[in-house]
């Protein structure tokens, strides 16, 4: 009769053991949800297949905001040129709409998680000299986006 009452307390507890076992102590939980791509996924994806890259929904992070005179860069990392980058990029006219569609300033984004629809692609980006090209380069991957509709905070 004390065989069969413990029984089911030995299997629950063998379970909670064999659990703890998968996952390290106080190992935060997944935050990626089936379907995104990160930015690690995109670099690796882009750098498989150069001409089609990868199209989807990206999740990331803002580690940096740029802004040249002629493009918007969010980044996934703070050195946009980090080989696991993701930087996604908006014509600098899209400014203005990006910034009312995310109801807050470019500056603002660092630190926040962002969903972005398009196709990552690796790019190449050659390294100047007194703004002539050097002959070395190097290779970033980059999602272009055409309408900041398709730039959203993740949930």
């Amino acid at each position: 009769m004390r065989v069969a009452l413990l029984l089911p307390l030995l299997l629950l507890s063998a379970g909670c053991a064999h659990q703890s076992a998968m996952t390290a102590p106080n190992a935060p939980m997944p935050t990626v949800t089936p379907g995104w791509i990160t930015p690690a996924e995109a670099v690796f994806a882009a750098n498989e297949d150069p001409q089609r890259g990868i199209s989807g929904t990206f999740v990331f992070t803002v580690k940096n905001t740029d802004v040249t005179e002629d493009r918007i860069y969010l980044n996934s990392e703070r050195d946009y040129r980090h080989q696991l980058a993701l930087n996604v990029s908006l014509d600098v006219a899209q400014r203005e709409a990006l910034q009312k569609q995310l109801g807050m300033p470019l500056e603002y984004l660092v630190n926040r998680r962002l969903l972005v629809q398009g196709t990552a692609r690796r790019t190449t980006i050659a390294f100047t000299h007194d703004g002539k090209p050097s002959g070395k380069y190097y290779f970033q991957t980059q999602l272009q986006v055409s309408d900041p509709r398709h730039v959203r905070f993740a949930p």
